[in-house]
Parts: structure tokens; C-alpha cells; sequence
């Protein structure tokens, strides 16, 4: 179900332009617009989810799609050398739209995650 007043939804309808990397039946890629990393790609599935969790629990199935759809661009981007794969889930984690994103970081040293 598609939410009205979603970004991403917004991009899956068409109605917002996106630089597409990849889609399938159940996802759409694409590239970030504000990059934290040369590359910077969110894989996102088409169906509205909340979060992560909310998709994990309803299904299972989709979200490993996600991943596996995350996983072939990331070789496909040339990623070899390492890449980040990161959901975000819940404002206290960073999460800005709240249709649930994966990112796909890479193409330099990453670093560590957090320090605290």
C-alpha cells in the first residue's frame, strides 16, 4: 500500500525523478541524494514499510529480496574491496523517511561505525 505523502512512494509512482540503479517487481535502487559515501544507494521496496522491523515481521520474504537485490548491486557497483549495508529504524537511529531504506555504502575505507 502506497502512503500519499511518502517520498519514496512518490518515486515508485513516478511521480518524483530518482537516478534509478535497479528495479524488480518489488523493489526499486537508487542513488542518494545527499551521498555519505562515492557510492550511496538506497534499495527500497516498492510496498510501503514503515521501518525495517515492521517489514521484517510482515514479510519476511520481501525483506530478504531487499537484501539480495542489495547484494547484486553491490557487485554490479564494483564493491569488492567492502561495502556497508545499513538500515536505518526509528528517529533515533538517523531514519529521516520513514519508508524503510537500505543502504548500500562503498567505494572508499569506511571506517568503524559509531564511536560513543
Amino acid at each position: 500500500m502506497a502512503m500519499t505523502d511518502c517520498l519514496f512512494c512518490k518515486i515508485v509512482a513516478g511521480e518524483l525523478p530518482a537516478t534509478k540503479v535497479a528495479e524488480t517487481d518489488a523493489t526499486l535502487a537508487f542513488r542518494d541524494i545527499n551521498p555519505q559515501a562515492p557510492t550511496h544507494i538506497l534499495v527500497i521496496p516498492k510496498a510501503h514499510y514503515v521501518n525495517a522491523a515492521e517489514m521484517v515481521l510482515a514479510d519476511p520474504d520481501l525483506t530478504t529480496r531487499v537484501m539480495e537485490e542489495a547484494v547484486k548491486i553491490a557487485d554490479s557497483e564494483e564493491l569488492s574491496q567492502g561495502y556497508r549495508l545499513l538500515f536505518n529504524t526509528g528517529k533515533d537511529s538517523g531514519q529521516e523517511v520513514f519508508h524503510v531504506h537500505l543502504h548500500i555504502l562503498g567505494g572508499k575505507p569506511l571506517g568503524p561505525m559509531v564511536s560513543v
